[in-house]
């Protein structure tokens, strides 16, 4: 199994730039690490789809945050390459390219985490793992994640790192959450083999796991839409009304339940979640140290 330590949760930084902008992303990021948080996940893609952004926006928020703060050494920082379309896939070269971007965005010389974003069939899992190790060799990145893979394509970049005696991947970050359950079937028994550990994005399911989302409301978000779809299930209704129930009885909120039977789950490190308040961090902050029962955890799953 990977050592590499996520903390309870991390803090997703894809609303840096889109939902929040500098002044709320530095509120956020402060409030997080003052409540123990450790690492921090963007990718070079964010925050390219907001009309006006053009991508970068959420490293360069997290660079000038890091350099005001001073806190480089005190938390762990991921991001990632491949999806981005002004520099797509996982050509070497174009690997190259895109993390002399990140850092210098990012305002440092080292990230701690760097992920291949997406697959590239195009490109061999040999080249793919061959690039990756030697930004770890050039001090560049300090461990490596594969994101958004099939176990087949993972299985075989994780075998060509480890036959050419390379870096090994040792974070995958996938879509899964209460709601979203085919990770368990898909990718879950292939790490568990490889000694992969998983950091599921996507953990509130756009928000719907926080509770917020309740059949005929109405709720003031750009998630909108993607949440309110799951109420159309009513096995996910019954699962509010558990997930209700063991938060007023831990005296916490549905959303920290919510990350607590994700984090609890087999492969799992930790679950990421992003805020665009310190206000939303607070629920967040709360699944650090709970901990579900057995029961608790079956009556949910």
């Amino acid at each position: 199994m990977s050592t590499f330590d996520l903390g309870p949760l991390v803090l997703g930084g894809n609303t840096f730039g889109w939902t929040a902008d500098r002044d709320q992303s530095f509120a956020v990021l402060d409030a997080f690490v003052a409540a123990g948080g450790t690492t921090i996940d963007t990718a070079d893609v964010y925050s390219a789809w907001v009309p006006g952004n053009s991508g970068g926006d959420s490293e360069t928020i997290i660079g000038e945050w890091l350099a005001s703060r001073g806190l480089r050494e005190r938390v762990q920082i991921a991001t990632k390459v491949g999806m981005w379309d002004q520099q797509p896939g996982l050509s070497a070269a174009n690997v190259r390219a895109a993390i002399e971007g990140s850092l210098r965005r990012l305002q440092t010389d080292y990230v701690d985490l760097y992920y291949a974003h997406q697959d590239d069939e195009n490109v061999t899992p040999d080249e793919i793992s061959e690039v990756f190790d030697a930004l770890v060799q050039e001090g560049k990145v300090r461990a490596l994640g594969l994101s958004n893979f099939s176990a087949e394509r993972l299985r075989a970049v994780v075998e060509a790192a480890d036959a050419a005696g390379r870096t090994p991947f040792s974070v995958s970050q996938d879509h899964y959450n209460l709601v979203e359950r085919g990770f368990e079937q898909s990718l879950a028994p292939t790490l568990a083999e490889l000694g992969l550990v998983e950091a599921p994005y996507y953990s509130l399911a756009s928000g719907f796991l926080t509770g917020k989302y309740r059949p005929g409301s109405a709720v003031d978000s750009p998630r909108q839409g993607g949440a309110a779809a799951y109420l159309d299930d009513p096995r996910n209704l019954d699962l509010l009304v558990v997930l209700e129930r063991i938060a007023k009885e831990n005296g916490l909120s549905i959303t920290a339940v919510s990350l607590a039977w994700l984090r609890q789950q087999p492969t799992v490190a930790a679950p990421i979640a992003s805020a665009r308040t310190p206000e939303q961090l607070v629920a967040l902050v709360e699944s650090f140290a709970l901990t579900l029962s057995a029961d608790e955890l079956d009556a949910l799953s």
